[in-house]
């Protein structure tokens, strides 16, 4: 019981923070899963069968709403789907204890690279020169996007989201919608490719269960959250505790004396904190910026 209760919160914390920032449902929700112990592929193997009827909701959605680019649609999910199979059955091939501090240091640098798009990056982007893209340019990136989201728990929308925006040939509205409509097929590609590799007897259905209504709970919340706090500060708070559970993995993994460990985590949480503070006065000084709704943003097709 107790293990369905701390699944249903990560749920519920995971879809608050992909529900406000577009990203980070499998990266916060592995994030928090490892740090209690549990196994880097039932960890995956339960995010992405959760993800199947919350990814088919929010794929539907975008499309209902014009939100979708097909052609790009396209070109991520098919090698994406591709790639999240194969990472799906390497994953569920190695030895639990190996990959922990590998999925980690993945999950620890999203957390960075979370903090980067939104916080430092999200204040450069109007005035950046518009950069090219190629007719396939986006299959290697969806190729590696699916790999890394079934091997590490997440990620496909932290690493296509971001690269989208960037650049600049689709609204932001179009780039979300695209990458959410995109990750279905990501998310149903590797939850068979968990099926078959680890078998049915090891995916504990009722945690799945236990993540899906964590997450449909904390869906209302997160709308509201939106309407109310700007999102650096919500990707602030995201990826400082991506970057706080992991840290503390890898401190566990490689035995640092406590003094060491303790150490750290204090300078983290007083980093996070100033980090916090930091975005609280630049959104008072510069509050054009660091608008939500900011739809300066030009609408190009992808070729």
């Amino acid at each position: 019981m107790n293990k369905l209760f701390i699944f249903a919160l990560a749920g519920f914390l995971a879809q608050l923070i992909d529900g406000s920032l577009g990203m980070g449902f499998g990266a916060s929700s592995s994030s928090i899963l490892l740090t209690f112990g549990v196994a880097p592929a039932i960890v995956s193997a339960t995010i992405h069968f959760s993800e199947i009827a919350t990814t088919a909701a929010s794929g539907t959605s975008h499309w209902k709403f014009d939100n979708v680019h097909k052609p790009t649609m396209i070109k991520l999910a098919l090698p994406g789907a591709v790639t999240a199979f194969i990472g799906a059955a390497f994953l569920s091939h190695i030895h639990s204890e190996f990959i922990k501090p590998f999925i980690a240091i993945f999950l620890l640098t999203m957390g960075f690279y979370i903090l980067y798009q939104f916080l430092y990056k999200r204040n450069k982007h109007e005035i950046k020169e518009p950069s090219s893209i190629g007719k396939y340019s986006m299959i290697p990136q969806g190729a590696v996007a699916g790999f890394l989201d079934s091997v590490g728990g997440g990620g496909w929308g932290p690493v296509n989201t971001p690269l989208l925006l960037a650049q600049k040939k689709l609204e932001p509205r179009y780039a979300i919608g695209t990458v959410s409509a995109s990750e279905f097929f990501v998310t149903v590609s590797a939850s068979i490719s968990f099926i078959i590799f680890l078998g049915w007897s090891q995916i504990n259905w009722g945690l799945v269960i236990a993540l899906s209504v964590g997450g449909l709970i904390a869906a209302p919340f997160a709308a509201y959250l939106v309407k109310i706090l700007p999102m650096n500060i919500l990707a602030v708070c995201v990826s400082g505790l991506i970057i706080f559970t992991n840290s503390s993995s890898l401190l566990s993994v490689f035995e640092a004396s406590p003094i060491v460990s303790m150490s750290v985590k204090i300078a983290l949480i007083v980093i996070w904190i100033g980090l916090l503070f930091f975005t609280l006065y630049q959104n008072k000084k510069l509050p054009f910026i660091f608008t939500k709704n900011n739809t300066n943003v030009n609408a190009h097709e992808v070729d």
